[in-house]
């Protein structure tokens, strides 16, 4: 990938007047073809953002503030590039619209550039709960891997189950800045039951691995299809926010649509 071109990690101008101009495409097919995926995908699902920060004047110029919900689909070609998100969001701050042209406009400039139907919600309820299933990260497990190892993972044949499971220790590295990110994983399956120590190990091995939210959670979806066997899987990430953004994939073998509901952490 090239990054010269990135906004991300750039001085860049914060335009404070609508610019939808400074949104910027990430091509899904290079980290996708560096993992073997192809068309057509091996699970459905949907990136969830939630921008905390929106602003814009109202009519009269009476500032209005709101969070939007944003869900672009997997299938979508392209990703927006997450400091260029930020710069267009924040360039509704000093002007003037309807509550409803807002949502309309975010819609339609981040269809444009993922190249796909794009859906936005502004203050939708997004509740704090708790994760489901059992947490991993009080497993017996002796972390050493310093780069992401599949191998690692382990599931017995022998016994067959249908659970989940979740880790608050997911952290991964921007590939532009280097700026860790972190978040909670939660892994729902059926199928071969997966070791809980292997998984906590696995997803450790991300702490210094550098890729998009996106594509880390695209890779771990497939190890664990590939290694672990499962009959039914769904792998849902949810990272802090920064710069008032967070960003949530959600990758299934099942066509579903996820909730969006806030971790303790978010």
């Amino acid at each position: 990938m090239e990054t010269g071109k990135l906004p991300l990690g750039r001085e860049t101008d914060h335009p404070q007047n609508y610019a939808p101009e400074v949104l910027f495409p990430i091509a899904r097919a290079e980290s996708r073809g560096s993992l073997g995926i192809a068309e057509p995908l091996p699970f459905s699902g949907t990136d969830i953002w939630n921008a905390w920060e929106l602003t814009w004047l109202g009519p009269g110029g009476l500032p209005r503030v709101a969070t939007a919900e944003i869900r672009v689909p997997a299938e979508s070609p392209n990703i927006v590039e997450s400091k260029s998100l930020k710069l267009y969001l924040g360039s509704f701050a000093m002007s003037e619209f309807d509550d409803d042209a807002v949502c309309a406009a975010i819609e339609r400039d981040l269809s444009a550039v993922t190249g796909a139907n794009v859906e936005v919600a502004l203050d939708a309820d997004v509740a704090v709960v708790e994760p489901g299933g059992a947490c991993i990260d009080s497993a017996d497990a002796t972390c050493t891997a310093t780069e992401v190892d599949a191998s690692l993972l382990e599931a017995d044949d022998g016994a067959i189950v249908d659970e989940c499971l979740h880790t608050h220790l997911l952290r991964s590295l921007c590939p532009v800045t280097s700026q860790p990110d972190l978040g909670s994983l939660i892994v729902s399956y059926a199928g071969p039951r997966i070791d809980r120590a292997a998984l906590l190990r696995y997803v450790v091995s991300f702490r210094q691995h550098q890729d998009f939210h996106e594509a880390c959670v695209e890779r771990i979806f497939v190890d664990i299809l590939e290694r672990c066997r499962p009959t039914r899987l769904s792998i849902h990430a949810r990272y802090q926010r920064r710069g008032g953004i967070d960003i949530n994939p959600f990758r299934s073998s099942r066509d579903e649509r996820p909730a969006n509901t806030r971790l303790w952490r978010q």
